[in-house]
């Protein structure tokens, strides 16, 4: 995303709890940042924000864009959606003000996505990779390996802890 688009940097929002998934599915709040901190460390332009633990739960995009805005007024900030989030973009909290308000890309996903049109949605062009937590999960779950799929140090990270085992 951040070589096919005008993005000067990518901001990685840890989640606490997507009002979309069961909070009993997802690891630790701290793990899921610590893993993202780890695979992002030698990106310049990568950041990594706690700013959803911070807020009320669960939480909504729609109130983190707002409170983000807020916060850094000199920045213009933009959503990263992977294509198959478009089939049920419009249950997310306030859509139509995310749509007019924010520049949406859209990472292509395998699988038929809604085919959003709107001035603010910008399909970007990119490899399409059948590659999601899910599979990784699974694959370490039953011993395989992920070493070409994650970073070296997110993988010793979950060896450490012993997710997924």
């Amino acid at each position: 995303m951040q070589d096919q688009t005008d993005l000067d940097e990518v901001w990685f929002i840890v989640s606490p709890q997507n009002p979309l998934k069961s909070s009993k599915s997802l690891l630790h709040e701290f793990d899921r940042l610590k893993m993202v901190e780890l695979a992002t460390a030698d990106h310049f332009k990568f950041k990594v924000k706690d700013t959803e633990f911070h807020m009320p739960r669960p939480s909504y995009t729609i109130d983190t864009l707002t409170y983000l805005s807020e916060q850094y007024p000199t920045h213009d900030f933009s959503l990263i959606l992977g294509g198959d989030n478009l089939n049920h973009f419009h249950k997310w909290k306030n859509s139509e003000e995310l749509l007019n308000q924010y520049k949406i890309y859209v990472y292509p996903r395998p699988g038929k996505s809604k085919d959003l049109k709107h001035k603010n949605i910008h399909f970007v062009e990119a490899p399409l990779l059948d590659i999601s937590a899910t599979f990784i999960r699974k694959t370490i779950s039953k011993g395989g390996s992920v070493k070409y799929l994650l970073h070296p140090h997110v993988m010793d990270y979950i060896r450490d802890k012993k997710f997924f085992i």
